[in-house]
């Protein structure tokens, strides 16, 4: 059998065309340069989710790129956020065995096509499957990486946030049509009209278009309609909980300002900061704003004191100790003079329930 040091390097003595995509906190592109360093030990992984390295591997032959292939898998980091070599190596045994069981030839014959591949992760204990919402932002991702068409409910959702349709009648409106107009925000003029009819969305589509938006960069007018209905959301205090959910997840991908950090911090201050939907969404989306130390130690202040208890600040803590800058600026809090009494408390169960 064939023997190969990295996964990156098994990919790359195909025949197909292929991209690499972190699908951790949110879908971005990942460069085969980058992660064959994570595989070789020589980086850590850039943006590690819950303890893992969780990516998606889109290969497709270029003249059918509608028959493309995508693999779905999570490996294991360890605790500086380093792959753990074992495990990668497991992983690639495996997938060697299984093609060479199915296409019954050596991994080094090039394949006739793609789909040769498809079945080379049955029953490998490293593959996972995206929920709904992610699965539909990354079909919406390869469709345009392959320059294939969008989904048939794409022209709906078009209509829709163009303003050409009655805004409280969005029944119709498809899930993966929103998801392939707000990926495509690049295209025509979606973008700017998001931006426009952003304020004025009901709530349904309203959430459903922030867990999209995370998955891109949006535009100065787009990010400031988000900035604006977050702000206002959280001064009525009238939605729910789930919504300034939302609402965070979309801000995360907004350039690091002043702005982005003042509403984050009302966010905190209010009613909503204690909630776990909304620490969650800060946690896992916003991380990047949190090395801001004066956001951070909001944070770590209104996290003390979050409504689910001692077992939310482990576990969120666990998750956001695992990137390398934040753990240096979190140690730095946790050392505080001036730390509250409820911080030093949760501080002291965390290790306490052996946290490190």
């Amino acid at each position: 059998m064939a023997h190969f040091d990295t996964l990156t390097d098994f990919i790359q003595q195909t025949e197909a065309q292929f991209r690499i995509f972190d699908m951790g906190r949110c879908i971005s592109k990942l460069s085969p340069d980058t992660f064959r360093k994570v595989e070789l030990g020589q980086i850590p992984f850039p943006k590690p989710f819950l303890h893992q390295a969780w990516i998606a591997i889109l290969m497709w032959n270029p003249k059918q790129a509608s028959e493309n292939v995508v693999w779905f898998l999570k490996l294991p980091l360890d605790e500086q956020g380093f792959m753990v070599q074992a495990a990668r190596d497991d992983f690639l045994n495996r997938l060697l065995q299984n093609l060479t069981n199915s296409m019954g030839k050596g991994p080094l014959d090039q394949p006739t096509d793609a789909t040769e591949y498809r079945d080379a992760l049955k029953d490998n204990p490293f593959s996972f499957t995206p929920d709904q919402e992610k699965m539909a932002a990354f079909h919406a991702t390869a469709t345009l990486t392959t320059r294939q068409p969008a989904s048939s409910f794409y022209d709906g959702a078009k209509q829709y946030f163009h303003g050409k349709a009655d805004l409280n009648h969005w029944d119709s409106l498809g899930y993966q049509g929103i998801a392939d107009y707000v990926i495509r925000h690049q295209q025509g003029n979606n973008e700017d009209k998001l931006a426009e009819i952003f304020g004025q969305l009901p709530d349904t589509p309203l959430e459903a278009c922030c867990t999209f938006i995370e998955h891109i960069q949006p535009s100065a007018p787009l990010s400031e309609a988000i900035r604006l209905r977050l702000e206002n959301s959280v001064s009525e205090g009238k939605v729910s909980a789930n919504q300034i959910g939302a609402l965070l997840r979309a801000i995360s991908q907004c350039p690091e300002d002043e702005q982005k950090i003042a509403v984050l911090t009302r966010v905190l201050q209010s009613p909503y900061g204690t909630q776990a939907e909304v620490i969650a969404a800060l946690a896992s989306r916003c991380w990047a704003s949190l090395q801001y130390p004066e956001l951070l130690q909001q944070f770590l202040e209104t996290l003390a004191v979050n409504d689910a208890g001692q077992a939310c600040f482990n576990r969120v803590m666990a998750d956001l100790m695992f990137i390398p800058t934040l753990r240096a600026l979190t140690l730095q809090q946790f050392r505080a003079a001036d730390r509250s009494e409820a911080l030093s408390r949760a501080i002291g169960g965390m290790f306490g329930d052996g946290f490190l």
